[in-house]
């Protein structure tokens, strides 16, 4: 049997050793690859096994590379980076340009796709995937262009850009509004009605809070049902299965169509915004720095048609669709 040319470990206890020892750190490396601490751990004593010799000198609040750690950087890292630039070079001339967007499914759906064909239209020639997902994602390691992430602005990498921010209001659908025996007039007429709550949001997109800040603390609804995902939430609000809490900019779409409503004249300004975050490795590529120049104008445009429609409209309460006026609340 011919034997195998390269006996090399494989590329991801590579990827791994490199973080750490540029880093000289474990944690800061995990942080780095979207991979636990113990992770790391486990791929570095992987490829030590693998070696057979002692790649960090383990100390109690540090670690120190070894002499064959040092010449293992090297080569790791000269290797690596001559990959990234192979692999760049083959992407920019292998044709049909791609590009790669990962955001939340609810700024998907609610928000990027129904206004995608203006981008397509604009470049036919970009293959544009679109991967909603609420997990983060590194986006070198996952060969992604583009991320819009909804975090607060301390969290946000550097050199992300804001697109907007939250406004937050309760939602629900005309009819559950207007019939039934308790049509939604008032906020206390929410004891009637099942409020409807995504649970990756409990600490920012709070039902409790608002209501605090209304004035309307310890409100107890007939129901809670609670979802997976923010477009199932507001799929169940169009049903007329209950009161969800809107993100204004996302919702705003559906209010215009009449599809779901307003009912108070309350909103809190939320703790986050949604950030265009680049990759390192892709950025300047022009059909992707063209899908950013893109958002950044849909953002603006849809920022300035709805203040033009809060500015020019009644209040909900008079009228039965459209965007809703809303008084801003401090909470």
């Amino acid at each position: 049997m011919p034997r195998k040319r390269f006996n090399l470990p494989p590329l991801d206890l590579i990827q791994g050793f490199e973080a750490a020892a540029r880093t000289l750190s474990f944690t800061k490396a995990a942080e780095e690859l979207f991979i636990t601490q113990s992770a790391v751990s486990r791929q570095i004593r992987g490829l030590e096994d693998h070696l057979g010799v002692v790649l960090f000198e383990r100390r109690p609040r540090s670690l120190v590379l070894t002499e064959q750690g040092r010449i293992l950087h090297g080569a790791a890292t000269e290797l690596l980076v001559r990959l990234q630039e192979t692999t760049d070079l083959l992407r920019t001339h292998g044709g049909t340009p791609h590009l790669t967007v990962t955001t939340t499914g609810g700024f998907a759906s609610l928000w990027l796709i129904p206004r995608l064909r203006t981008f397509t239209a604009l470049n036919p020639d970009v293959d544009v995937r679109i991967s909603a997902s609420y997990k983060t994602v590194n986006l070198e390691r996952s060969l992604v262009d583009v991320a819009v992430r909804y975090c607060k602005e301390e969290e946000a990498p550097e050199g992300a850009i804001r697109l907007f921010g939250e406004e937050l209001f309760p939602i629900c659908s005309p009819a559950l509004q207007a019939e039934g025996p308790h049509p939604l007039r008032a906020l206390s007429d929410l004891e009637h009605h099942a409020l409807l709550h995504m649970d990756e949001a409990r600490d920012h997109m709070d039902w409790d809070t608002w209501l605090a800040a209304q004035g309307y603390p310890g409100l107890k609804p007939t129901a809670s049902i609670r979802f997976d995902s923010y477009e199932q939430m507001i799929q169940a609000a169009l049903s007329g299965q209950g009161v969800a809490m809107g993100i204004g900019r996302l919702v705003s779409g559906l209010i215009e169509a009449g599809r779901l409503v307003a009912p108070f004249c309350k909103s809190v300004t939320g703790s986050r915004s949604y950030f265009i975050v680049r990759s390192a490795h892709t950025h300047t590529r022009p059909h992707v720095q063209a899908f950013v120049d893109w958002l950044l104008q849909e953002a603006r445009t849809a920022i300035a048609a709805e203040d033009k429609a809060t500015l020019s409209s009644p209040p909900p309460a008079a009228r039965s669709g459209g965007a809703a006026r809303r008084a801003r609340s401090t909470p």
